[in-house]
């Protein structure tokens, strides 16, 4: 098998970030690589080039990581509830996904993908849980929130108790 070697000019998923030289199959290189910019072939005018590229990597991986401790002290002092619709006994009505606990937090001003959430099934009951949240690979965080009942929940013995005490001050 051929291999080539490149110097990736953007940090490529699976491969690499920006400045690296990295050794990859010729085709790979030829056909996906070179035409879409993401890397030159390493000669000695390009070699020249991964010391700007170096330094550009360094200052973006700094950035990201302190916006990535920006957004953890938010999420630190958070506290979330998604209400949710319920039937008789506090049974839900459908589910809560990753989907729903991205669109509340960001409601409270926290931009998030859905891919940092570590959310393995969708939530089917009330009460407290617990999500690990992926905001850098140096930087993670175990949000935890609540689902709650829209409307009051009333076990049947409770509504039968409330109905009866009217009954009997109506009578006194």
């Amino acid at each position: 098998m051929a291999h080539s070697e490149v110097l990736l000019l953007q940090p490529v998923e699976n491969l690499g970030g920006e400045g690296e030289t990295v050794k990859v199959k010729a085709g790979y290189a030829r056909n996906f690589l070179l035409p879409r910019n993401l890397a030159l072939p390493v000669n000695r005018a390009n070699k020249k080039y991964v010391e700007s590229l170096t330094a550009r990597r360094e200052a973006r991986e700094k950035q990201e990581r302190e916006h990535a401790e920006q957004v953890l002290a938010k999420l630190e002092t958070l506290s979330i509830a998604i209400a949710v619709k319920t039937g008789e006994g506090g049974k839900m009505f459908g589910s809560v996904t990753s989907n729903d606990l991205v669109d509340r937090l960001k409601e409270e001003g926290i931009e998030l993908e859905k891919k940092q959430l570590n959310l393995y099934s969708p939530v089917k009951t009330l009460g407290k849980h617990t999500t690990k949240i992926k905001l850098h690979p140096e930087v993670s965080f175990e949000l935890e929130w609540e689902v709650v009942s829209e409307n009051p929940i009333d076990a049947p013995e409770e509504a039968e108790a409330s109905e009866e005490a009217p009954a009997e001050e109506a009578k006194a």
